[in-house]
């Protein structure tokens, strides 16, 4: 079935649809090939708005109109990814000698003696030496590599959240 032109006095077939409303609706109007040209012409999505609206909207697109978090924020997606990357469900990485370790006068909890073990690094390292283990990890293990195979893409992105890690633990 096709469709009229919705423009007053036309009969030609609408091919092309036109908005009704700046929402984003799903309200449309159908127009032959002349008049959305001309529609397309005046067509101003913005016209109506205040500067601070018209800025509102261009800061809120930067975000696809999404609400941001806090890098910090509890639901952030590194966060869960991090969280669920060192599940030790199995407790592979669990060793009970290393119960107590401390770092710089801090107890190390479970995830941040994985963080360790998956970087290949002794609980004592320090600061310079993980940031050169982290730089000859990404070197080994980064995709581009390996064309693209999603074992090392896997693997580098737990050795990028285990260093994210360990700088924030040694940052403290």
């Amino acid at each position: 079935m096709k469709n009229i032109c919705d423009w007053d006095n036309c009969k030609e077939i609408g091919d092309f649809k036109a908005p009704l409303e700046k929402d984003n609706s799903k309200n449309y109007r159908w127009l032959c090939e002349d008049h959305i040209k001309e529609f397309n012409k005046k067509w101003n999505y913005f016209e109506g708005m205040t500067q601070s609206e018209f800025e509102n909207f261009l800061k809120s697109d930067l975000t696809w109109h999404r609400p941001t978090q806090e890098f910090s924020s509890s639901d952030n997606f590194f966060n869960i990814l991090w969280n669920n990357a060192l599940n030790d469900k199995f407790k592979f990485f669990e060793n009970k000698n290393t119960k107590n370790f401390k770092y710089n006068g801090f107890k190390l909890c479970q995830k941040d003696r994985d963080a360790f073990k998956i970087m290949d690094l002794q609980i004592d390292a320090e600061w310079p030496e993980i940031q050169k283990k982290f730089k000859t990890l990404v070197k080994k293990f980064h995709p581009d590599k390996h064309s693209g195979n999603k074992k090392y893409e896997d693997k580098l992105k737990k050795i990028t959240l285990a260093y994210s890690h360990l700088k924030m633990i040694m940052t403290k």
